[in-house]
């Protein structure tokens, strides 16, 4: 009898050990594993599941006036871009073909190289970041690099697997609420920031919506790109998680890196990109041009952007439009 008794409590000690083990296990470094997704163990889309047929007529329902808004930047030499990133647009020959035929026509190509999808106006794919976890790197769904990650192009969220975004848009001029022109590089944009913007221009968001937060960062733009890619004001880890609890597909922003940089905590950088992308799937839309969108309180709109079918392609440059 005492044997057994003892043997239990081995046997319970040893249970609860591995039990420990297994929650310790689980704990990534951004925390517990968010893998497989609400979409199925296979989805490659994220967020952009959330955009149905009937989110796109709800969005199609907000044109009203006609009235179409680029948010895109131009692609120029001279543009900001963080790192070593580079940009170049060449035409090859002036004319670059011809003259040819009787009716002698000529014409022009052009000819780029750069980090396509991370230059200028950028949509982040879901395998543009990802978070190193018991020496495998960890994407969304729980894909892992080392099954998907080729240097022609990612054999899985590529953003050929997106799609076309057609929902409703609904912009936070945090910088009109906190009564400024910008916000300064550095400031975290807090819950009562967002929830004080939505109050104050009576505005909700909903499932399946498009945010975009206006800070007046972007008037640095060509202006100032030292002092633009010095830093930047941006949603801290609080407010991200709140926008995350709203169930929304893509986050927004008249900044390059759409969370406050420098960051929170020094000892982890960019953590909200993983919260945002791996973690849930919501999508990054970067380095946007909102003034206009600020200037005539245009809060809620129909949200258009069609990221270019580039098999493999971390990302998407491009012309996103807002339709009111």
């Amino acid at each position: 009898m005492r044997l057994n008794r003892k043997l239990g409590v081995v046997l319970l000690s040893t249970a609860a050990l591995a039990g420990a083990c297994i929650f310790t296990q689980a704990q990534t470094p951004i925390g517990d594993k968010w893998w497989p997704s609400r979409w199925g163990a296979e989805d490659q889309r994220g967020a952009a599941n959330l955009m149905t047929p009937g989110r796109a007529l709800e969005a199609a329902r907000l044109i009203r006036k006609g009235q179409v808004y680029q948010l895109g930047r131009i692609y120029e030499h001279g543009m900001p871009l963080p790192g070593k990133r580079h940009f170049s647009l060449t035409i090859p020959g002036s004319p670059s073909s011809g003259p040819s035929g009787e009716n002698r026509i000529v014409s022009h190509d052009e000819m780029f190289s750069g980090e396509i999808g991370q230059v200028g106006t950028q949509l982040d794919g879901l395998g543009h970041v990802g978070v190193r976890w018991n020496g495998e790197d960890y994407f969304y769904n729980g894909f892992r690099r080392s099954e998907f990650g080729d240097a022609y192009g990612l054999k899985k969220l590529g953003v050929e697997n997106i799609g076309v975004f057609f929902t409703r848009g609904v912009l936070l001029d945090v910088a009109g609420y906190k009564s400024v022109q910008r916000l300064e590089p550095g400031y975290a944009i807090t819950v009562e920031d967002l929830e004080g913007t939505l109050r104050a221009q009576e505005t909700k968001i909903r499932q399946g919506d498009a945010v975009f937060i206006h800070t007046g960062h972007g008037q640095l733009w060509m202006k100032d790109n030292d002092v633009y890619g010095s830093g930047e004001p941006g949603i801290g880890r609080e407010a991200a998680k709140w926008l995350i609890r709203r169930d929304i597909v893509l986050v927004g922003a008249d900044t390059w890196g759409i969370e406050v940089v420098p960051v929170e905590d020094p000892d982890r950088p960019f953590e909200i990109h993983q919260w945002l992308l791996a973690r849930n799937g919501i999508y990054n839309l970067e380095n946007l041009d909102l003034a206009a969108l600020a200037g005539d309180k245009a809060y809620e709109f129909a949200f258009i952007f069609a990221p270019l079918r580039l098999r493999g392609a971390t990302g998407s440059p491009g012309n996103p439009i807002a339709v009111r």
